[in-house]
């Protein structure tokens, strides 16, 4: 007798999938709202860690694991011998701005839109990545093991979020971070490097021609961070992107100063490392320079890589991501892609279309299916 066709979700013939898949949708529809009516700030995040792991736990994934507030389960067939692929969402959320007319913890459905904060970004991903993670859990006989890490301190870039977990993941072979995409494929993001500089001058009487004014010596750097355009660019990206976000400096307006400090915020494409970028400035300026940190890494993906390839022959799109994400502080090859909008993130009456999370599932099934059976 021939094969009946199968539902990718359910596993059921066509006549059964209907039903199935709308029941499967409500369930992970359920939990995005319960975790929009947790808050979740960032470094706050142990009541959605806690909905997180029970819900993994009653879906019948046996051994859920958990560090800090970030939680992450593996496949039940887990081979050490075969290749490890990451599945990576956050669970914590910004807090909310002015603006909102809804209350942002309520997750109200209205017009096909859920609304509430966190919403978009990124509990579409996490319900999303978590469906088509417990689809495969199962599963016997795929190339890739699969990993499914649901952390925190993602918006801040946190110690305590998935850098803290990496050493218990293991070996890696690539991630799939699910982040508000349109479920199109960012092969590309900017990395983050935030310099804090100093001018030096000499104090003196601003009523003589005394002194060394700090801030004119530090306007000649900022003129300088203004106006230059690093060589190399990225193809998707483009070029390194400098800003002087804030300066402070003096004490009483009839003293010269004798320092100016100010903070300059560094995109960094792919065509630089952060050192390298650093050791250019510091070439180029009189002020002192150091950066904050050099942990948050602009990261990229061959186009090549069979992640990328199955989501091409779906018809999606590949693009370089202006805004960052977890992939900044993973070691391994990394595509970006989930359902939402990016220009929804931490916005007033934040919201996701039900549709968008039903593709996303579909969308990532499909993926997953094309690069592991």
């Amino acid at each position: 007798m021939e094969a009946r066709p199968q539902n990718p979700w359910t596993g059921q013939c066509k006549k059964e999938a209907k039903i199935g898949k709308r029941r499967q949708m409500k369930r992970y529809i359920e939990l995005l709202q319960h975790l929009i009516a947790t808050p979740s700030y960032s470094r706050e995040e142990a009541r959605t860690a806690d909905i997180l792991a029970t819900f993994l736990e009653q879906a019948g994934v046996q051994e859920v694991q958990r560090l800090h507030n970030n939680v992450w389960v593996r496949s039940r067939h887990f081979d050490p011998a075969k290749p490890t692929l990451l599945l990576n969402s956050h669970h914590d959320t910004v807090k909310p701005g002015s603006g909102w007319t809804r209350d942002p913890f309520s997750p109200e459905i209205s017009d096909g839109k859920l609304y509430g904060l966190g919403s978009n970004d990124a509990g579409g991903s996490v319900a999303a990545l978590t469906a088509a993670f417990l689809h495969f859990h199962g599963v016997e006989g795929l190339r890739y093991n699969l990993c499914l890490a649901l952390t925190a301190e993602e918006e801040v870039s946190g110690a305590n979020g998935i850098e803290s977990i990496l050493p218990q993941l293991g070996e890696l072979s690539f991630a799939l971070v699910g982040e508000p995409t349109g479920m199109e494929l960012a092969i590309a993001e900017r990395g983050l490097l935030v310099l804090d500089c100093v001018a030096h001058g000499q104090a003196g009487h601003a009523a003589r021609d005394e002194g060394d004014n700090a801030i004119y010596r530090a306007m000649r750097d900022i003129d300088w961070f203004r106006t230059y355009r690093f060589p190399r660019e990225s193809a998707l990206l483009g070029g390194v992107k400098m800003s002087v976000t804030v300066v402070n400096a003096g004490t009483q307006h009839n003293v010269v100063p004798d320092e100016c400090r100010f903070t300059v915020d560094v995109r960094v494409p792919d065509s630089y490392t952060h050192e390298e970028v650093l050791a250019e400035v510091r070439r180029h300026v009189a002020s002192e320079v150091v950066p904050r940190s050099v942990r948050l890494k602009p990261s990229a993906i061959d186009p090549s890589h069979p992640i990328v390839q199955a989501g091409l022959a779906l018809g999606r799109r590949t693009f370089g991501s202006p805004t960052m994400s977890d992939q900044a502080l993973l070691p391994v090859p990394s595509l970006k892609m989930g359902p939402g909008d990016s220009a929804r993130s931490h916005r007033a009456d934040e919201f996701i279309f039900l549709k968008e999370i039903e593709e996303g599932i579909d969308l990532y099934i499909a993926m997953l299916d094309a690069v592991c059976r």
